[in-house]
C-alpha cells in the first residue's frame, strides 16, 4: 500500500514531464497498463518503449497540475489532463482517469479511461 507522499512523488514526476523516470521509479517490472477496452500492455520494458514512442511523436508534452487524487488502500485514482503538441497542427488536449493498483510502493496495474475521440484530429 503506497503512502500519500509516495503517490504525490509519482504525480510530481509526471507533472514535471519526466515520464520515463516515473515509469522507472514507480512501476513494477511486470506492471500492466490498459487503455479503455484494449488488451493490457505487460512489462516495464514494454511500457517504457511505448512511452518513448509517444514522446517521439510530439515536440512537446505537458501535464496540468493534478487536482483530483484519491487513495484508498492499494487503489489510487488520478484525473490527468495532458496537452500534446505535434510538429504540425494544433495541440491535442486529452483528459483521462487512471485507476491504479499498487503493490507495496510500486504500481502493479494501471487502467486508463478516456473518450477515444480526444486522440483524433479535430474535424475541419
Amino acid at each position: 500500500m503506497p503512502t500519500r507522499e509516495r503517490v504525490q512523488a509519482f504525480v510530481a514526476l509526471v507533472e514535471g514531464a519526466r515520464y520515463v523516470e516515473a515509469l522507472e521509479q514507480f512501476y513494477h517490472p511486470g506492471a500492466t497498463m490498459q487503455d479503455n477496452q484494449q488488451p493490457p500492455r505487460v512489462g516495464l520494458e514494454r511500457l517504457i518503449a511505448d512511452e518513448r514512442a509517444t514522446m517521439a511523436r510530439f515536440v512537446h508534452m505537458k501535464t496540468d497540475p493534478v487536482t483530483d487524487l484519491l487513495i484508498d488502500g492499494d487503489k489510487v485514482a488520478i484525473r490527468w489532463r495532458f496537452t500534446f503538441t505535434p510538429s504540425e497542427g494544433p495541440p491535442m488536449v486529452m483528459e483521462e482517469l487512471a485507476l491504479q493498483r499498487w503493490d507495496g510502493d510500486r504500481i502493479a496495474e494501471e487502467r486508463f479511461f478516456y473518450d477515444s475521440r480526444q486522440t483524433r484530429p479535430a474535424a475541419a
